[in-house]
């Protein structure tokens, strides 16, 4: 009889070494797979926000903090569009500061169309309501809604491309 449990005593360490062993495995296995799902569900709120964000920039100006408004603009985008928004610049302050305009924007919803590691494209929703001061005319709402091309530079989405769709 104690031959037996010597027996199983031999093959039991091992065996029970190899079963920890892959319990490890699937534990750190398992934490692994959970952290880069959080990762991406964290990258694709990233992204949206970063939408919802340059959209509402684009709405907000005021002709008293134009200036802060324009670079809003900037800081939220890259490449294409932020070289139009760049040349733009110079008229659009003139006509909101000319006309006092004052334009509040607000974002209504946003969703990803696609995603990669680098690249992104939403679908963004959001209305205005435009004021002009020292003015009787009754305010304005305006409804847009847009694709945005978004891409990832030094870990920060930003708006690449924004077109207005109807």
């Amino acid at each position: 009889m104690a031959e037996i449990f010597a027996r199983l005593g031999r093959h039991a360490v091992p065996a029970l070494a190899v079963a920890a062993a892959l319990l490890i495995a699937a534990v750190v296995w398992l934490v692994v797979q959970a952290r880069d799902a959080q990762a991406r569900a964290d990258d694709r709120q990233a992204a949206l926000l970063a939408a919802g964000t340059h959209a509402v920039s684009l709405l907000s100006l005021d002709h008293k903090t134009v200036e802060a408004d324009l670079q809003r603009i900037l800081v939220t985008s890259t490449g294409p569009a932020k070289a139009g928004y760049e040349a733009a610049a110079s008229k659009l302050k003139s006509t909101t500061v000319a006309n006092k305009v004052v334009q509040e924007g607000v974002l209504r919803a946003a969703g990803l169309v696609s995603m990669s590691e680098s690249t992104a494209k939403a679908l963004v929703v959001a209305d205005v309501e435009i004021r002009w001061d020292g003015s009787d005319n009754a305010p304005q709402e305006r409804f847009y809604r847009w694709s945005m091309d978004l891409t990832k530079v030094s870990g920060a989405w930003l708006v690449s491309k924004a077109v207005q769709v109807s």
